[in-house]
């Protein structure tokens, strides 16, 4: 391989997902195949980095709707009570969050985009929190619309999407009945906003190399700019 070059923006890259999807698996796989090809990455997580208020947040879940805290494993689930508490209230106040956040979820694509790196992925997305609605009332399906004008898109913004029995299975942390529902958000969401790319159910190495294709499609664009010598490849077969 060449050495590497920069390219002359960087590549923004967003994993969504249900719960147990394996979005953590495919972003390192990602990673690491990116910084083989020797590219400069960087990796900002939703909760860390852009929500609001998540202290607030986190502390309602576990005091007001008496959810379980930590994360589940096939080993220790856990019963989470906070993003499938679906109340009016809790609606009317998952909106005002929520604006806050595609505020924030603005301020850190434009760090990104000034970040440095050849490729940024976001390890969840303001889609995450959108497919956390009711999507079937109209009044959220409008609200979708407004947050998505208030946030820029990710240059690939992929949903793994994942049987919800297995996917609970992973991960067990929500009831199954609103894995299932959470899923057909996502898929709804797609579909609604029409440039999401959705990897379907496979074997985990299929969903790799999915991820890695579309992603070197886009870098391809990206550096076809460039002079010939010293592009950067991810074609090489990943581990």
């Amino acid at each position: 391989m060449n050495p590497a070059r920069k390219l002359r923006q960087t590549l923004c890259v967003s994993f969504s997902g249900v719960d147990g999807a394996g979005k953590s698996t495919q972003i390192e796989a990602l990673r690491v195949a990116a910084e083989n090809a020797g590219l400069h990455v960087r990796i900002s997580r939703f909760w860390d980095d852009v929500a609001c208020l998540t202290l607030l947040r986190e502390a309602s879940g576990h005091k007001i709707f008496k959810g379980d805290k930590g994360i589940g494993s096939p080993e220790q689930p856990v019963s989470r009570r906070d993003k499938n508490v679906r109340s009016l209230p809790m609606s009317c106040i998952r909106l005002a969050i929520y604006t806050i956040d595609a505020l924030s979820t603005h301020v850190a694509m434009t760090r990104a985009r000034r970040s440095g790196a050849d490729l940024f992925i976001f390890d969840r997305y303001l889609y995450d929190e959108l497919a956390n609605l009711s999507l079937e009332n109209p009044v959220m399906r409008l609200f979708v619309h407004i947050a998505m004008v208030l946030t820029p898109r990710p240059d690939i913004s992929f949903v793994l999407d994942a049987d919800p029995e297995a996917a609970r299975a992973r991960k067990p942390e929500y009831p199954i009945e609103f894995i299932r529902l959470n899923r057909q958000a996502y898929l709804f969401l797609a579909r609604i906003l029409g440039d999401m790319t959705i990897i379907q159910p496979m074997p985990i190495e299929d969903v790799k190399q999915a991820i890695l294709n579309h992603v070197l499609q886009r870098l391809t664009l990206s550096s076809s700019e460039q002079s010939q010598s010293g592009d950067k490849s991810l074609s090489q077969p990943v581990a």
